[in-house]
């Protein structure tokens, strides 16, 4: 049986389709034809998607949870009820990303996800993003300063032995990091910079070794001088680097987002939402890594007074970056979908409108907003 999507502005890695018709069949996207060689035949499911944009799934490497879940609840339950949320705001793939714990509590996320069968109705879990606790002290936001300890190789082993850890974010300062970055690249983990206060030559270094991304730009990062160009100076300047982005106005400024946009690109910036359990939520009080987070009026604050993750959707940072940056909406789906793709080497998989890709499709109106999410094909969300 075939799934066609008809009618609508087709956004593919190099253009807009118009008056072509995409042919989703066995979880693939099977192919994409002008619309008048195309006849439907009576076992066909066509959905008309007049005067709406078909794009990719987006793609979130960096989101704790949502819906009252967080990804350390290390339960079935958790993990659905995250997926569902996230495919309602257009999200077809995510990582499950942890936060600095002990042990036992990180082994327990790899050990429920290992035994993890997704979820039909929502999202799909790519595999885990570990955000620490290989973290400095220094810029340890809202990590538990208790728990953040130095790479320990019998320790990070264990875990990579899984093959279901895909992205970590370190302080490539600390004592063992680069032999870290080398042993995980070489088995297929990515990583990034992140709560850090490493200086010019120990990210270059980072980066010689591997490393490839910065977790959450501008935030856990020593602010740039032009004299001491830091961690931040390296991701705007180095080629090599991708940048995470909040692109919630809270966490960095609307006026420095654009300038990140305008100097790394829509290749290389990717949307995340570093969203915590609140997500969805009403203003109250919520548990992150066991510390009391105080919602209110959009913003998710510890008792320090300082930023514990976001409330952000995929979707919305998808409109917010248009706003923010005067791009135009594929530039903005790009940055949401083939860019972290490509990020995690998997753009031949997902996070493109691309024959023999998993269909991942989200249905956007003329406003932006998500009407209809589709994951391997089937629907997931229909507003």
């Amino acid at each position: 049986m075939r799934t066609i999507l008809t009618g609508g502005k087709i956004v593919t890695p190099e253009h807009v389709l118009e008056q072509y018709v995409l042919i989703l069949k066995d979880e693939r996207i099977d192919a994409i034809i002008p619309k008048q060689q195309f006849s439907a035949t009576e076992y066909d499911i066509v959905i008309d998607t007049a005067g709406k944009w078909i794009t990719p799934g987006l793609i979130d490497i960096h989101t704790h949870g949502a819906n009252l879940f967080d990804t350390m609840d290390a339960s079935t339950k958790a993990f659905d009820s995250m997926g569902e949320f996230y495919a309602m705001r257009g999200v077809t793939s995510y990582l499950l990303t942890t936060g600095t714990a002990p042990n036992k509590d990180i082994r327990a996320v790899i050990d429920c996800f290992l035994n993890y069968k997704a979820n039909k109705k929502g999202a799909s879990p790519l595999g885990i993003h570990m955000e620490g606790p290989y973290l400095n002290f220094k810029r340890k936001g809202a990590q538990p300063a208790e728990y953040l300890r130095n790479p320990d190789p019998e320790e990070y082993r264990q875990w990579f032995k899984s093959g279901i850890i895909k992205l970590m974010t370190i302080a490539p300062e600390l004592p063992g990091a680069y032999e870290l970055i080398q042993y995980g690249i070489d088995i297929g983990v990515e990583f990034a910079v992140g709560h850090s206060v490493a200086t010019c030559e120990q990210m270059i270094s980072a980066i010689d070794h591997g490393l490839r991304q910065a977790t959450h730009t501008f935030n856990g990062m020593n602010p740039m001088h032009h004299r001491i160009p830091g961690v931040v100076g390296v991701v705007l300047s180095d080629d090599r680097i991708y940048a995470q982005v909040i692109a919630d106005g809270v966490h960095v400024h609307p006026v420095v987002v654009k300038a990140l946009v305008k100097a790394k690109g829509f290749r290389k910036t990717i949307l995340i939402t570093d969203s915590i359990r609140a997500t969805g939520l009403e203003n109250g009080e919520y548990d992150l890594l066991g510390q009391t987070v105080y919602f209110k009026e959009g913003v998710a604050r510890i008792n320090s007074g300082g930023l514990a993750g976001s409330v952000l959707t995929m979707d919305t940072a998808v409109r917010n970056i248009m706003k923010f940056c005067d791009v135009d909406f594929v530039e903005a789906i790009r940055m949401a979908s083939q860019t972290p793709a490509e990020a995690l080497n998997i753009e031949d998989k997902i996070g493109r409108i691309y024959p023999g890709c998993r269909a991942d499709i989200v249905v956007f109106d003329k406003h932006f907003m998500v009407e209809t999410t589709l994951v391997g094909g089937k629907s997931v969300y229909q507003k």
